[in-house]
């Protein structure tokens, strides 16, 4: 399922702070028997941090305060220690998190206030919403402190606390909850973290039923009527089985949203370590279900391990190996005789999205090639699994049209800059999202949008996009590794390549310089199978902590759906 990843690095660090912008979420609900859950998560780490130290100046106290951040036993108990007994009662830790890198500075204002001013690197809302700082991003706190029998506390404080990142990612961890595409075939993710130790099946049953986050609206649908919420038994866990108490709204599904409901929950709760199995009930009485109608929606869909390329001759179009190619049938023939620049597949190898010098064709496994866009200046076009052909001209993000297979134009709506170049894009394999990098005069931009469409479930138009933290370099490539994660491939100075990873709502991790220049990358199943292709043909994937040539020689890298 969703691919997990902890700073595994117990460096005995236990600095840490507090600020941010939260609210706290509601309880309720109760009971009903369900699917079993695989789950994914890591033991818990805590920290307990010290009290107030007798004679500290301001600034101590603000930073040991900051420190006390770490500690959320009896509601956060001891960084109160710091405040003044009024202020104690008003100061709301889970409005959200600042992490922080470095140790921060701190300046007089005026006898009585203190600002303290840290590096950001993201910061996470209330609802769990995780942001990546762009670029060198310092963000001021103010503190205001009096004497309170001749020490020094704390007046006021931020709302949230103030983590480092090493220590975020001790304290918090990521959880996804799960909405379907329009068709139902797929359980969408849409990621939030909350606090390890915090209520945290309640936490995810709140996020999932107050809906998908705004970037993702339009492009994903719930099977909860609207209006449902927890009642008040809320969310309890015994003997592995989360029993989920929902308000009478929920009574109103039929057989089938009720099925697609208990999925949900199920998908949701996957990385609870306590959480085996759901059950569910309206106002404490369970709520009849039956077993796995309209359930049977994938999650995380998986390709085939094997790599697709055109053979270094361009005589072959198929699944390679280093002793050949297996070509696939209907589809091959019609491909190579395009002399193709580019190849997406769909999963059920029916369609391909063919980009050439002389313009883009949706080819079928009957063989057939219909030239869909025939535009100048074309990037490599990507599909979605209705079927769909997505082309767009480089210098224009706004010239996005999704061709159906007839080739049918639908010009697709977005607020995307027209003077920007896009680079290039890849729609997730549930057909929910698409992901672009885009060159903004020299500065590069990863976005991820949803795709929005019609009652008919024809593409229309991209929501407001989520802007995450780009690669260092130059763009070259974007693909889709998992239902969370895109991975992206770049070329510094020298030509030299770059691959980072990044996780729709969470964090981006290095994944280090393969040899030779890259041109193209293309993700499989999970970072372990992203492969790249370089100039010089040879195709290489992960091993360890560096990258490997696998033997096979292509012309081409396809994208698998």
């Amino acid at each position: 399922m969703i691919r997990r990843r902890l700073a595994a690095t117990l460096l005995a660090v236990a600095t840490v702070a507090v600020l941010a912008a939260c609210s706290s979420l509601p309880t309720s609900g109760h009971v009903e028997t369900g699917s079993t859950i695989t789950n994914n998560v890591q033991n818990d780490i805590e920290y307990l941090p010290s009290g107030p130290v007798a004679g500290s100046d301001q600034e101590r106290i603000v930073r040991d305060f900051i420190e006390a951040g770490t500690g959320s036993q009896g509601d956060y108990k001891v960084a109160r220690e710091y405040l003044t007994s009024s202020f104690a009662k008003k100061w709301n830790p889970h409005a959200g998190v600042l992490v922080r890198q470095g140790s921060g500075t701190v300046s007089q204002i005026t006898p009585n206030q203190i600002t303290y001013t840290v590096q950001s690197a993201a910061t996470v809302d209330a609802q769990g919403h995780y942001s990546e700082a762009q670029g060198s991003t310092q963000t001021s706190l103010r503190f205001g402190l009096v004497k309170v029998s001749g020490e020094w506390r704390l007046s006021y404080a931020p709302p949230g606390i103030v983590l480092t990142t090493a220590n975020f990612d001790l304290v918090f961890r990521p959880h996804a909850v799960y909405f379907y595409d329009p068709t139902y075939a797929y359980l969408v993710p849409d990621e939030r973290w909350f606090l390890a130790r915090s209520s945290t099946t309640t936490r995810i049953a709140q996020a999932l039923l107050a809906g998908p986050s705004t970037w993702l609206k339009g492009a994903v649908v719930s099977a909860f009527p609207s209006g449902t919420g927890l009642a008040n038994s809320g969310v309890s866990v015994s003997s592995g089985t989360a029993h989920v108490d929902l308000s009478s709204q929920a009574s109103s599904a039929d057989a089938t949203a009720r099925s697609r409901m208990r999925a949900q929950l199920v998908a949701s709760f996957s990385t609870v370590s306590s959480v085996g199995a759901v059950s569910i009930s309206v106002d404490g009485a369970t709520l009849a279900i039956p077993d796995d109608t309209g359930s049977g929606a994938s999650t995380d869909p998986a390709v085939d391990a094997r790599p697709m390329i055109l053979s270094k001759n361009e005589s072959e179009f198929g699944f390679g190996s280093s002793t050949g190619v297996s070509q696939i049938a209907g589809l091959s023939k019609a491909i190579v005789a395009l002399h193709p620049t580019s190849v997406e597949v769909s999963d059920k190898l029916n369609l391909a999205a063919v980009g050439t010098v002389s313009g883009v064709y949706a080819v079928s496994s009957s063989g057939a090639s219909k030239k869909v866009d025939s535009r100048g200046d074309l990037i490599a076009p990507t599909m979605d699994d209705l079927g769909y052909v997505w082309s767009a001209k480089a210098n224009d993000p706004r010239s996005i049209t999704a061709f159906a297979a007839d080739g049918t134009p639908h010009t697709i709506q977005t607020s995307l800059p027209a003077a920007e170049q896009l680079v290039a894009f890849a729609i997730s394999r549930d057909s929910t999202r698409i992901a672009m990098l885009i060159d903004a005069d020299g500065t590069t931009k990863l976005l991820v949008a949803a795709i929005l469409r019609d009652s008919k479930h024809v593409p229309t138009g991209l929501g407001t996009p989520l802007s995450m933290t780009p690669p260092s370099g130059s763009p070259v490539a974007v693909t889709w590794v998992d239902e969370l994660t895109v991975a992206t491939l770049s070329t510094d100075t020298e030509g030299n390549s770059l691959v980072s990873e990044h996780d729709v709502g969470g964090e981006s991790t290095d994944l280090g310089r393969p040899t030779g220049t890259g041109v193209d990358i293309v993700g499989g199943n999970g970072v372990d199978r992203v492969r790249i292709l370089t100039s010089n043909g040879n195709l290489l994937e992960p091993r360890g902590n560096g990258w490997e040539d696998t033997g096979i020689s292509a012309a081409l890298l396809a994208t698998q759906r």
